[in-house]
């Protein structure tokens, strides 16, 4: 089943038990789907990878969101972003934990036979594509840098 039609399933049961904080999230991913699949050159219907990054950067969104809201103490506005935020996390592959990622990392470096920081991109480019959804960018960044220091 596509994510577009478990989100369409999701909305109604959502509806149905007039749970306003899960229909917000929903909504936000139906509709960042929607713009992902209407962007000029994009295809019919939105690939697994693609769909991924879109929920990845509504998380993000909702984390900075937050972060601001919390600064400003304006908690009532902290909450929403918080309880949208897990609701999308809820629909984005399990995320590795940061031990994970580091012995995964390692096995790479040791693959790419990177040495240095200059071999950073190396390194990057294949745990990101490897990694995708299930760790973030950051996260990841930090992680390479640390272990090739």
């Amino acid at each position: 089943m596509s994510l577009t039609t478990q989100i369409d399933q999701d909305i109604k049961q959502a509806m149905l038990a007039k749970d306003q904080a899960k229909l917000r999230g929903l909504r936000a991913i139906k509709s960042a789907l929607l713009l992902a699949r209407t962007e000029k050159g994009a295809a019919e219907e939105v690939s697994e990878e693609a769909e991924i990054k879109v929920l990845q950067k509504l998380v993000k969104q909702r984390k900075e969101s937050a972060e601001i809201y919390k600064t400003q103490n304006r908690d009532d506005l902290y909450q929403i972003e918080v309880e949208e935020q897990e609701i999308i996390e809820g629909y984005l592959p399990k995320q590795m934990g940061r031990d994970e990622v580091k012995a995964f990392l390692q096995g790479v470096i040791l693959r790419v036979g990177a040495a240095s920081v200059k071999d950073m991109g190396k390194v990057m480019a294949i745990a990101n594509k490897e990694l995708a959804g299930q760790a973030d960018g950051r996260t990841i960044s930090e992680l390479v840098k640390e272990l090739l220091a």
